[in-house]
């Protein structure tokens, strides 16, 4: 018996009556062709035609599923920023801050997230601002906020800035945005920052003044920012990079733990990164090993000529 062809454009099989001479095998085979029910070949057009359409649904689900977990990672990080001033401004009434206002007035509807947003708000807190957020009633759910907390735990840094961990966290949070982006920011970045922060550049802050204005005045005059025009942009653009002050009081490796702690993670997870900042502590040490050593050379020769 006759096969039909499983694909268009395969040779039909011949059939024993072709080999003889015969036509009855040929004549078969085209009325098997011809009358190949309708249905069928309709049926392949429209699975053929469902195809195209079912992926360009699994495509806009796939895109708004993105597009969704975008915009609730935004709003997660917009309200850490909004209860860090919160709890910043309810501190200067020295009045504890309880969870229930923190819910009311901040979180809203997010309250089930509130772990995760009161320990990123407390990082913040830590690391850019220099309080510690206590949670001193635990029954009530009460929490005060502690400035006794040195940024970096260090003081030497603490000291070149007047004593003042708010401004150091501020200059830490500028130097690790221009050290993570490959040790220039352009200055729209910097305000975008501030802007994540919770604060606007031209606009007064109770811990920080006029922020632009402490960046601009203090930080860059200090030498601790250098800020120049970008070369060939029309209209003109600037951009901030570390000072030589900072290079020379704080190393990259500081920073690069310094922002590891804001994402909890560990600096190794920046290769690049991590790798310039090894190399700065090699450059470092080898440097203070020559001055140590010329200090050394110089006592030796004060004592020499002292001893004749």
């Amino acid at each position: 018996m006759l096969q039909t062809p499983e694909s268009r454009g395969l040779p039909v099989p011949q059939a024993e009556g072709e080999k003889d001479g015969g036509h009855d095998g040929e004549t078969r085979a085209r009325t098997a062709s011809q009358e190949r029910p309708k249905e069928e070949l309709g049926a392949g057009r429209e699975e053929g035609a469902a195809e195209p359409a079912l992926t360009r649904k699994g495509a806009r689900a796939l895109a708004a599923k993105a597009l969704a977990r975008r915009r609730a990672c935004r709003r997660l990080n917009r309200t850490v920023a909004e209860l860090v001033q919160f709890l910043l401004v309810k501190d200067k009434k020295k009045s504890p801050i309880t969870r229930s206002e923190m819910v009311k007035y901040v979180i809203g509807d997010l309250k089930t997230l509130f772990p995760d947003i009161i320990a990123r708000a407390a990082e913040h807190l830590r690391y850019v601002f220099g309080f510690e957020l206590k949670q001193f009633d635990r029954k009530h759910h009460t929490y005060i906020l502690i400035n006794k907390l040195k940024p970096l735990e260090e003081e030497e840094e603490e000291e070149d800035l007047g004593g003042d961990g708010p401004r150091l966290g501020l200059l830490m949070m500028i130097l690790g945005l221009i050290y993570m982006r490959g040790n220039r920011a352009r200055e729209a970045q910097v305000w975008e920052m501030l802007h994540r922060l919770g604060m606007q550049p031209s606009k007064y802050h109770f811990l920080f003044g006029y922020p632009k204005r402490l960046i601009m005045e203090d930080f860059v005059q200090q030498r601790y920012l250098s800020y120049r025009r970008v070369p060939h942009t029309s209209p003109p653009e600037y951009e901030f990079s570390w000072g030589p002050r900072s290079n020379l009081e704080i190393s990259k490796m500081k920073v690069l733990g310094f922002v590891a702690k804001l994402h909890k993670k560990e600096p190794q997870h920046w290769p690049v990164q991590y790798r310039e900042a090894l190399a700065d502590e090699a450059d470092r040490a080898r440097a203070k090993a020559r001055a140590e050593a010329s200090m050394r050379a110089r006592a030796s020769a004060r004592a020499g000529i002292h001893l004749w």
